[in-house]
């Protein structure tokens, strides 16, 4: 019987054959939003270490949607033959491929966090960034232009083209971002929206643009193929977006045809207090996909194998997407089989290194929480 975590999972035509993922995580390694040399054997050894999935980081939709100047993009055609060919090595290590699509927002136009994490000077090519109202999300950031009519459409538009360059890459699955602090979330949340059109001030109003993105999204993204939203689930801050809001949310986006929401939290507001601890936000994940009727992956602070194997098991969500734990360990996965007594497929050029079964050690049970 294989463990939970190592049991396939399908949404629509897609067959996942574990629980594991690798969460998007920026590399700040582009110019001009050019996938190259780095991004194929930072993903392409993190495919060969196991994972049943591997999605590539944050893409801008648009230019100006980039946090950095060294951020993934998928704005232009040109883009599309780097990220096949990382596409193209993903599926050869029997793995599934997706892409995240995201736009910055108010958190554009910034140096990548190793160059000091500043503002764009004009000489180094910075931007306005845009968001739903002129509220800068701290001092050391710029204020961005809230966006109007036009400009929203515009957003829609490059949401929709950077999904149907993705499906031209070939890749599984594209993530709306909306996350984090970047554009969609500050939509959602009322403490960076302050909007008073149809795109403001309700919770109705200020899901919109979330919903028609994936309206726009979904009508371009074959119905065979799935499509995930990555949320964050609360603020935690009073008077911000909730989990409460989230579970309405998830309903709403199932409605919408999304497939998974990819549970994450914080990133609207640089105060906001985070109680940071192993899997703090798989209760998150587990509340949207029970109380949504949606499948959701959890992310966060997911480090050892039973962790991993319990949050599958338990029901809480149907993913697991690690992400610094990956970074320190691209072969976690073969690492978790072992210590889970697991039958794993190792590439056959490393099939000398893969440990015999005397190697492995049994794995420890625990209880799910009540």
């Amino acid at each position: 019987m294989s463990q939970p975590l190592f049991s396939p999972f399908q949404l629509r035509s897609v067959t996942f054959p574990n629980r594991i993922g690798v969460s998007p995580m920026c590399q700040y390694s582009s110019v001009d939003g050019f996938a190259n040399d780095w991004h194929l054997v930072h993903l392409g050894s993190r495919a060969q270490g196991g994972a049943g999935l591997v999605i590539i980081e944050a893409s801008g939709v648009t230019a100006e949607g980039r946090i950095s100047s060294g951020d993934l993009g998928i704005y232009k055609d040109e883009h599309i033959p780097g990220l096949e060919r990382i596409v193209k090595f993903i599926h050869s290590q029997g793995v599934r491929a997706g892409i995240q699509l995201a736009h910055a927002g108010r958190k554009g136009s910034m140096t990548p966090p190793f160059e000091g994490e500043r503002l764009l000077t004009a000489a180094e090519g910075a931007w306005t960034p845009v968001a739903p109202s002129a509220l800068a999300f701290s001092e050391t950031y710029a204020v961005p232009q809230a966006l109007d009519k036009a400009g929203i459409e515009t957003i829609k538009a490059a949401f929709t083209a950077a999904a149907e360059r993705a499906l031209a890459a070939g890749f599984d699955l594209v993530e709306i971002h909306g996350a984090h602090g970047y554009l969609l979330h500050e939509f959602l949340s009322p403490l960076s929206n302050q909007r008073t059109d149809e795109y403001g001030g309700s919770f109705e109003n200020r899901t919109r643009l979330m919903l028609e993105v994936v309206d726009s999204v979904r009508q371009v993204w074959p119905d065979h193929l799935p499509l995930f939203v990555r949320i964050s689930a609360t603020d935690w801050v009073e008077g911000g977006w909730s989990i409460e809001d989230s579970v309405r949310l998830g309903g709403l986006l199932r409605a919408h045809g999304i497939d998974l929401i990819d549970v994450s939290s914080g990133g609207l507001v640089p105060y906001a207090k985070i109680p940071v601890a192993p899997g703090y936000q798989v209760p998150l994940a587990s509340r949207i996909r029970h109380e949504a009727a949606i499948p959701t992956a959890a992310v966060g602070m997911i480090t050892e194998p039973n962790q991993a194997n319990g949050v599958i098991g338990c029901g809480d969500a149907d993913l697991v997407l690690l992400a610094r734990e990956m970074l320190r360990d691209p072969y976690w996965p073969s690492h978790a089989a072992a210590a889970l007594s697991e039958t794993f497929s190792w590439p056959k050029q490393y099939l000398r290194s893969a440990p015999h079964h005397s190697q492995t050690r049994a794995p420890i049970h625990r209880p799910c929480p009540q």
